[in-house]
């Protein structure tokens, strides 16, 4: 084996669900500062890819939440629901809320354009991970050629 392969993959494991927090914390972040859902999403495709690329496209495909379509609408249907809350309290479609959380020891603060984001982190995730893992699927299934 070469010794390059084997470095890759032993690094590749750790590195996805690194890199996977990483995402996470660009979301959740980027709805006061820069970041937010589609940045958070690319960087979560990075690692799926990273990953796909090593390992193949089925064993990424396992690591995902669900299969990447459903994921997707499921991330377009969650940033359409963020909107609704306003509509509930009278107010205009996506006018976003904001609230505190007390939980005693910390009060976080929460709001509608976090949902909106993780929407579209999920959309962008499932579509292009979907778009993704089918050209890897492609090349995997090409024939190498030999050179000399």
């Amino acid at each position: 084996m070469n010794p390059r392969a084997l470095v890759l993959e032993r690094a590749t494991r750790p590195l996805y669900w690194v890199i996977l927090t990483a995402a996470i914390w660009i979301l959740l972040r980027g709805h006061n500062e820069p970041g937010g859902g589609f940045i958070g999403g690319l960087v979560a495709l990075a690692a799926t890819a990273a990953y796909a690329i090593v390992f193949g496209v089925a064993a990424a495909r396992r690591l995902l939440p669900c299969a990447p379509l459903p994921l997707a609408v499921l991330g377009v249907l969650l940033a359409l629901a963020s909107g609704l809350p306003a509509v509930a309290l009278g107010r205009p479609y996506l006018t976003h809320l904001w609230f505190a959380l007390p939980l005693g020891f910390a009060e976080p603060k929460l709001s509608t354009v976090l949902l909106f984001d993780a929407g579209v982190f999920g959309a962008v995730w499932g579509a292009l991970a979907g778009y993704v893992l089918v050209l890897l699927r492609d090349a995997e299934s090409a024939p190498v050629e030999e050179t000399s």
